[in-house]
Formats: C-alpha cells, structure tokens, sequence
C-alpha cells in the first residue's frame, strides 16, 4: 500500500529490559523501517561502534547541538546525556521510512509534545528480579551505578500509562513478534496512507 509520509515508533524502557536488542533485530527483518542512532556522552561500552549503537560525541559538541535546537529530544540520564537527531529523523519521514526510536521516558514526553501521532511503545522485563539480574550479568557497571539504574527503573516503568502499547519481554521472540505486529498495524493506519492513490486507483470513473 502506498503511504505518504513514514512513521515514528518511540520505544522506551527501563535499562536492561532489552529495548534496542529488540529495535534492532526488528530492523533486520522488516522492510522500511530503520533504528534511529542516538547522541550520547557516554562512553562507548565493549563492543559498541560509533554511529552503529550510539553517535558518541563530548559534552562541548552535545551542549552545542543543543543550542541550535538540532535535537527533537534529548536528556540527561544517570549523569550522561542523549538526544535525536531532529534532523535525521525527519529526512527518513519525508522519505517513507518508518523510524524506531529507543530513548527514555523523558525524551518520549518531549516527542509526543512535539509530534502526536509519533506511536509510543513501553519494554517491560518479566519482574524486577530478572531486571537486576540482567543487569548485573553485564559486569560493565559499578554496583552503585546498577542501584540507581533499579532506582531509575521503578521511576521509569512508573509513567507507562503514558503510552499506547506496553510489551514484557520475557521470551525475546514472543516480544519481538509483538512489537512486528504493531509496527504492522500501524502502518495501515489511515493517516498515513496516500489517499490520492486510493481515488486514483479505485474510485476514479472510468
């Protein structure tokens, strides 16, 4: 079906719950959509590559970003700082290209104040007990760092009514199926299908 305009999918949840593994392998299998990579301050941990897991720049560069209103959203969380690319996000739009986004409960706030019809999708682990374990298995974090990253989490996992669709990510396949059929759902969406095409192709006199 021929569509006008790509849409926004804004995923968010608490670290550790398994978001961008989930936005990512979703990239890989369905067509027309891409995973937005994100600014950050953060350094990058083992294994992460610059602009493939995050777009990693100092404070200055972020701070001045920022100040030319370059960002759609962006936050400070647990002492580093995030943000999208506003426009980056809207190149893929214009294009067709849905765009999935994983960013905190703040930028997701930010997003919908400025696009409404963006989509908000919130990851939940199967219970804080698998959470913590999860993130203490990654053994790239100091025990301080991993209390206030549970801390955060209830704070987090505390806005979800703000969202359209909440998915538990127990089994990463059943998750991932979940969140495929919403992306495909909402692409059927009548605001975002190119009604001309429609007339033109069904309803014209001939």
């Amino acid at each position: 079906m021929k569509r006008t305009r790509g849409s926004l999918f804004v995923v968010s949840a608490p670290s550790g719950a398994g978001k961008t593994t989930l936005c990512q392998k979703l990239c890989e299998l369905l067509p027309g959509i891409s995973h937005s990579v994100s600014y950050t301050t953060r350094s990058p941990r083992p294994g992460e590559i610059d602009g493939i897991h995050y777009t990693f720049v100092d404070q200055g560069e972020f701070r001045s970003m920022v100040s030319a209103g370059e960002f759609l959203e962006w936050a400070e969380v647990h002492g580093n700082l995030y943000g999208t690319s506003r426009g980056r996000v809207e190149l893929s739009l214009s294009g067709g290209t849905d765009i999935i986004l994983d960013v905190d409960v703040q930028g997701a706030r930010q997003i919908r104040e400025k696009l409404p019809e963006s989509v908000l999708i919130f990851i939940l682990p199967p219970s804080m007990e698998v959470l913590q374990e999860r993130l203490t298995g990654r053994q790239s974090d100091a025990e301080e760092v991993i209390r206030r990253r549970i801390r955060r989490a209830k704070e987090e996992i505390a806005e979800y009514k703000g969202y359209d669709y909440v998915i538990v990510n127990d089994l990463f396949d059943d998750a991932l199926r979940e969140l495929f059929s919403i992306i495909t759902a909402e692409r059927a969406g009548i605001g975002t299908i190119d009604k001309e095409w429609i007339e033109d192709n069904f309803l014209k006199e001939v």
